[in-house]
């Protein structure tokens, strides 16, 4: 999991190679997409007779539609394409090809005048990248994403029954989803991943595929794509893949641990072979960043309220605010590899957030730490789960948030994190998830009533 920056750049796309790779290989769908605030895909396919207009960025969408992102009278927006993610996707099922090939293009969104649209996440995202830039760093994040597969019933509907019964690295027959994962890195090669390892998780039926580290923009983008070939594979082979955090209880959660390193001129800027730990000042500044915005980043990294039933203590999920290089109880564990492979892997993270938002939040809390010149608390080289309330004080270990309108409200009162969103999604985030949470709240849920109906 090593980051390569000095590797053979990619290949530069044109509007005019991409229109002569789309007639050759036979394209006659390209699909324009976008991510709204919630993290949720989407997208707009043409036909191969307005390819053209899709590649000039011409292509209107009405965004009083999709969540968060604008009001009825200015609902125009527009898909201006990235062409540097372009890619053909393989076919899913055997018909796939009947109709003609189906290309893809990642897209930022603008307003009609070509001005990038301030709720647009991938945005939100650049703008931390480029300020990672002006300060002389890119950051570049390996992702270690976990899913569920389930059942389906006769209507198709997906039920929580776990597709087996394996555990942590176990072998089929155990292991009945060791085809679908080989079929999902099978896509995902085509598509230019390099996957480094892919194997059954601690729970029954909990997957998980590993894919190279790439810089922070591009990670996202893996991250979005990943999850739709993911659900796209089980789909075929009458399954459903589900990255809920917490599906199932009294089992582990579904993570997303992130491995983040910054480099500059080639080098890793986390690495300084007599620092303690082999770690640099910037390293230190950065962990230090991370933790001081933990509280204040939960909202964006865990965004739903099942998230916050896998931050619990006993099943490896972070709990507590705290770094260390020995054990995974920590929010912040630091591998023990170094040189070029130094990095931090924040466990705190699961599936289900808005990759462009998340990646954005970790990079301008680590940013900040650099800024301010943060030193982090000392490491902890003990299981957090077994101190004592006055031990972790003492270790000045904080908590966090265990719910999501707590979650939310720390959010609103961290300034880095709310700055490097922006109003417009801040806003229309915290909005989103206050209704979530008052509508959980007042739903009447099957625990009450097995508790506490005949006893009341």
């Amino acid at each position: 999991m090593t980051p390569t920056p000095t590797g053979t750049p990619p290949h530069i796309h044109t509007p005019q190679t991409l229109l002569n790779t789309l007639s050759a290989e036979d394209v006659s769908f390209l699909r324009l997409q976008f991510t709204d605030i919630l993290g949720t895909t989407k997208n707009v396919e043409v036909p191969r007779s307005q390819f053209e207009k899709a590649l000039r960025g011409d292509v209107t969408f009405d965004g009083s539609a999709v969540e968060g992102f604008t009001r009825v009278e200015e609902s125009d927006m527009l898909l201006t394409p990235d062409l540097s993610t372009f890619l053909i996707y393989p076919p899913f099922s055997a018909g796939d090809g009947e109709r003609g090939r189906v290309a893809r293009l990642i897209c930022d969104v603008t307003l009609p005048d070509g001005t990038p649209f301030e709720g647009d996440p991938r945005r939100v995202l650049q703008r931390q990248v480029e300020r990672a830039a002006g300060l002389g760093f890119e950051m570049y994040v390996g992702t270690e994403p976990e899913f569920f597969l389930f059942e389906r019933d006769a209507s198709g509907r997906g039920v929580p029954i776990t597709h087996d019964k394996a555990g942590y690295f176990d072998l089929a027959p155990i292991d009945k989803g060791e085809r679908i994962r080989r079929e999902i890195a099978h896509k995902l090669v085509g598509m230019g991943f390099e996957i480094e390892a892919a194997h059954h998780e601690v729970a029954p039926g909990q997957h998980e595929i590993d894919f190279r580290y790439a810089p922070a923009l591009e990670a996202a983008d893996r991250i979005a794509t990943f999850k739709f070939v993911v659900k796209r594979v089980a789909l075929e082979y009458g399954l459903l893949a589900s990255f809920l955090p917490k599906p199932i209880a009294g089992v582990s959660g579904s993570g997303m641990h992130c491995h983040l390193s910054l480099f500059r001129n080639g080098e890793n800027a986390f690495a300084q072979p007599e620092g303690e730990y082999g770690l640099s000042d910037t390293a230190r500044y950065f962990i230090a960043g991370l933790l001081e915005h933990a509280e204040g980043m939960a909202a964006i990294t865990n965004p739903l309220v099942n998230s916050y039933k896998r931050l619990v203590p006993g099943f490896e999920a972070p709990v507590n605010v705290a770094w260390s290089t020995t054990n995974r109880s920590a929010l912040i564990r630091i591998p023990a590899k170094r040189g070029a492979s130094t990095r931090a892997e924040v466990r705190m993270p699961d599936p289900s957030c808005n990759p462009y938002l998340a990646l954005a939040a970790m990079l301008a809390a680590g940013l900040s730490g650099i800024e301010e010149r943060l030193e982090p608390p000392p490491a902890i080289g003990r299981n957090i789960f077994r101190m004592t309330v006055r031990e972790k004080r003492h270790h000045r270990i904080r908590e966090l948030p265990t719910d999501l309108r707590e979650a939310v409200s720390e959010l609103e009162k961290d300034a880095v994190i709310a700055r490097a969103l922006g109003d417009h999604v801040l806003d229309h985030f915290v909005a989103a998830k206050r209704a979530e949470w008052a509508e959980y709240s007042a739903t009447v849920h099957a625990w009450e009533l097995e508790r506490y109906l005949d006893l009341i």
